[in-house]
C-alpha cells in the first residue's frame, strides 16, 4: 500500500514538469491573451507604417522630392521608433506606479486612437508629427505586458509565455500585411483606410478592464512603496531595501550598483537587436517588391507576401526562443539568435533574385533576426525586482530606440547613394557583433525564480 501511494505522489509530481500547460489557471491563461493581443496590435500599427509608408508619401510630398522616397520612409520609421523610446520609458515608469493592468488600457486606448487621427495627416510634417505620438502609445504597453506575464506564470514555463506573449508582433504584421494586400487597391487613399482600422484595438480595453487581475507581486511592491515613503517622511533610518523603493525607477536602476552593471550590457544587447531588425526588415518588402518588378509582376502585391513570409518566420522564432530557452538556457539560445541573424542576411540579399525564393529566405531571416526580440521578456523579468522591473523593462527595451530610431534613416540613406538594398541592408547587420560580445556577460537564470 505504501508502494502505490509512493508511486502515485512520484507521478503525481513530475505530471506538471511534462505537461506544463495543465498548471496553468485560467487568470494566467487570460493574462497571457491581453499581452498578447496588445502586442498583435502594436505589430499591426507598426508594420502597417512600414508598407504604406512610400504611398503615404508619393501622397503626402511634392512631385520633386518622390526620388527621395526612400531617406524620408526611413525618417518616418525612424521618428515613429523616437516616439516608441519616449512612451516606452514612460509607460514601464508608470506601470511601477500605477499598476500593470491600469497602464495596458491606457496604452491600448492611446495607440487606437492615435492611429486612426493620423490617417487624417495632410503634409509631410503632419504625418510625421502624428506618428511620433503614435509611436509614444504603442511603445508603453509591452514592458506592462511582459511584467504582468513574468509576475503571473511560473518559474517553469516562463519562457513559454513569453514567446507566446512576444509572437502577438509578428501576427500583428501578417494581419496588417494581409490587410494591406486587399486595402492597396483601393487606390491613392489606400493608406488612410488601413489606418483607420487600427482604432478597433480600443474594444479590447473592455475585456481587460473586466477580466485581467492585477499583479499581486506589483501590489505587494506598491504597499512596501507607499509604506516605505511613510516612513522616510518621518525622518527614520529606512533599510537598503527601503532606499530602493522610495527612489525613483529609472533613477535606481543606475544608483544601485547591483543593477548598474547589468542595465548596461541588456542596453547593448537590446541595441543591437533592435538597431538589426528595424534597419534591415524595413527593407525586406521593397527588396522583394523590386525584384518582383524586374521580372514583370506586381510589386505591391509581392510586398505584401513578403510581409506576411517574414512575419511568418518572426512567430516561429518568437515561440521557438522562448520553448528553447526554458529547455536550454537564456544564455545559449539568445547568442545562437543573434549569430544566426548576421549570418543570414547577406542570404537574403545577395544569393538570389527569384522573388519565390527570397520570401523563403526572408521567413528564415525573420525567425532569428526577429525572433530574436523574444529574449527581453524571457531573460530581463528575471534580472531586476519587482519596484523597478517594470522600468527596467522598458529602459532595456525602448531605451535603444533613441539611437536605433536612426537605423532606418541611416539604411534609407544607404539604399539612395549606393543604389542597393543588399549593401544598406549588410552595413546594418554589423551592430549584431555586438550583442555577440555583450551576451556572454549576463548570468543564466532559467528556472529561477524572480528576485522580489
Amino acid at each position: 500500500m505504501h508502494d502505490i501511494s509512493s508511486a502515485s505522489h512520484d507521478s503525481g509530481s513530475r505530471a506538471p514538469e511534462v505537461v506544463w500547460y495543465k498548471a496553468i489557471s485560467r487568470k494566467q491563461w487570460s493574462a497571457l491573451l491581453a499581452s498578447n493581443l496588445g502586442w498583435v496590435f502594436d505589430g499591426f500599427e507598426s508594420f502597417a507604417l512600414v508598407l504604406t509608408a512610400a504611398s503615404a508619401l508619393r501622397q503626402l510630398l511634392p512631385a520633386a522630392d518622390h526620388a527621395s522616397i526612400p531617406f524620408y520612409v526611413g525618417a518616418i520609421i525612424g521618428i515613429n521608433l523616437l516616439g516608441w523610446g519616449v512612451g516606452g520609458i514612460m509607460g514601464g515608469v508608470m506601470a511601477d506606479y500605477l499598476g500593470r493592468k491600469r497602464t495596458m488600457i491606457l496604452a491600448i486606448l492611446g495607440y487606437s486612437l492615435l492611429t486612426g487621427l493620423s490617417a487624417f495627416s495632410f503634409d509631410w510634417w503632419s504625418f510625421a508629427l502624428m506618428r511620433f505620438f503614435v509611436g509614444i502609445a504603442v511603445g508603453s504597453e509591452w514592458a506592462t505586458g511582459s511584467s504582468m506575464i513574468a509576475e503571473l506564470w511560473p518559474d517553469r514555463a516562463r519562457g513559454k509565455a513569453a514567446g507566446l506573449m512576444q509572437c502577438g508582433l509578428g501576427i500583428g504584421f501578417f494581419l496588417a500585411s494581409l490587410v494591406w494586400l486587399f486595402m492597396q487597391t483601393l487606390g491613392p487613399d489606400a493608406w488612410r483606410y488601413i489606418y483607420l482600422v487600427g482604432v478597433l484595438p480600443a474594444l479590447l480595453t473592455l475585456w481587460i478592464r473586466r477580466s485581467i487581475p492585477e499583479s499581486e507581486k506589483w501590489e505587494q511592491s506598491a504597499k512596501r512603496r507607499k509604506e516605505a515613503a511613510a516612513l522616510k517622511r518621518t525622518g527614520a533610518t529606512l533599510t537598503e531595501d527601503q532606499v530602493g523603493l522610495t527612489t525613483f525607477t529609472l533613477v535606481d536602476l543606475f544608483s544601485d550598483k547591483s543593477l548598474r552593471g547589468r542595465t548596461i550590457i541588456v542596453f547593448i544587447m537590446s541595441l543591437s537587436t533592435t538597431f538589426g531588425f528595424w534597419g534591415i526588415s524595413t527593407w525586406v518588402p521593397p527588396f522583394i517588391a523590386a525584384s518582383a518588378t524586374a521580372q514583370g509582376l506586381n510589386g505591391g502585391a509581392w510586398a505584401s507576401y513578403a510581409g506576411m513570409a517574414y512575419t511568418t518566420g518572426s512567430v516561429l522564432g518568437y515561440i521557438a526562443l522562448g520553448f528553447a530557452a526554458d529547455a536550454w538556457g537564456r544564455k545559449p539560445v539568445t547568442l545562437i539568435y543573434f549569430t544566426c541573424a548576421l549570418a543570414l542576411t547577406p542570404v537574403l540579399f545577395f544569393t538570389t533574385r527569384d522573388p519565390a525564393t527570397l520570401l523563403l529566405l526572408a521567413s528564415l531571416n525573420a525567425f532569428f533576426s526577429n525572433g530574436l526580440f523574444t529574449w527581453m521578456p524571457i531573460w530581463l523579468p528575471e534580472l531586476y525586482p519587482t519596484r523597478v522591473r517594470a522600468t527596467a523593462l522598458a529602459f532595456a527595451f525602448n531605451g535603444p530606440r533613441f539611437f536605433a530610431f536612426v537605423g532606418p534613416l541611416v539604411g534609407g540613406s544607404l539604399v539612395v547613394s549606393s543604389g542597393g538594398f543588399g549593401q544598406a541592408a549588410m552595413a546594418v547587420a554589423l551592430i549584431y557583433v555586438l550583442g555577440i560580445l555583450a551576451t556572454p556577460l549576463l548570468p543564466e537564470t532559467r528556472g529561477k525564480p524572480l528576485p522580489e
